[in-house]
């Protein structure tokens, strides 16, 4: 596979054809791959397709996104050719509902080291699954379920100067200083990196997050572990606390300073420091 940085230029067109051959033998799951020009946003497109009985393993991806969504109903809006926007479609049947908490943060386990594999980018993950680089945000994750089904959509910030980009807090992966991005490239490595992380998991327990080895390896890129943090709750409320661990189902656990262990399923995480 090219490395996505020898490409012409982050500019060019996604392109579907490319991405399959670009997945080859690693793309097993992946048996449905959609590109379009412009759509409102690739997780509404993959809803639809859930609810109209689209099998696993489908992918829709977008050169740009007119109403991206983050989570918590937030807005998630870039230039047209700015980043990397798509979603999948999964169908963890067999995975008690429990442990289908673990998609989200596998997702974003998936999407960091594809994004350390093709760019170097030393990406880390702050709870549950945004994707930090240099203490910015530089990818963002949303997994909605509907029935059985789960959507899960990812946005990458490829291009953006200080001045370019929505919000302070984001980064991309031009501030970075990885340029030139060949956006098909990256793509193909975050799916097969999702994929196989996927099917493992899936198939083991099935949704065995320690015995996957999922557990272990979000525990290696969650720079939140080790920090005092304050948790923003539904209902107003916070939390403030060391963040010490995720447990088996995915939640972060907080030490506080009364010495009680707090379970965080969710939450907005500041990193105090």
């Amino acid at each position: 596979m090219a490395h996505p940085g020898a490409a012409q230029g982050p500019a060019e067109p996604l392109s579907a054809a490319r991405l399959r051959d670009a997945l080859g033998g690693q793309g097993a799951l992946w048996t449905d791959i959609r590109v379009v020009a412009e759509t409102g946003s690739t997780n509404e497109d993959a809803l639809k397709q859930a609810a109209d009985g689209a099998r696993e393993g489908l992918v829709i991806a977008a050169d740009f996104q007119s109403a991206g969504r983050g989570r918590q109903g937030r807005r998630w809006l870039t230039r047209p050719g700015a980043a990397l926007t798509f979603s999948v479609l999964l169908r963890p049947q067999h995975v008690p509902q429990a442990a289908r908490g673990w998609i989200p943060l596998l997702a974003g386990v998936a999407v960091a080291a594809g994004l350390r594999r093709a760019t170097e980018v030393d990406a880390k993950l702050k709870w549950p699954n945004d994707v930090l680089a240099g203490g910015g945000k530089l990818a963002g994750i949303l997994a909605e379920q509907s029935g059985e089904a789960i959507v899960v959509g990812v946005g990458v910030n490829v291009l953006g100067g200080e001045h370019d980009l929505p919000v302070a807090t984001a980064t991309s992966l031009e501030r970075c200083g990885a340029d030139r991005i060949d956006r098909t490239a990256l793509l193909a490595v975050i799916l097969a990196e999702l994929g196989q992380r996927y099917l493992r998991w899936r198939e083991t327990g099935p949704g065995d997050a320690a015995e996957s080895g999922l557990q272990r390896e979000y525990r290696l890129l969650c720079d939140t572990l080790g920090r005092q943090v304050l948790v923003q709750l539904p209902g107003d409320r916070e939390l403030a606390g060391l963040a010490v661990d995720v447990d088996p189902i995915g939640q972060l656990l907080v030490s506080r300073p009364d010495g009680e262990l707090a379970a965080v399923s969710a939450g907005d995480v500041i990193h105090v420091r």
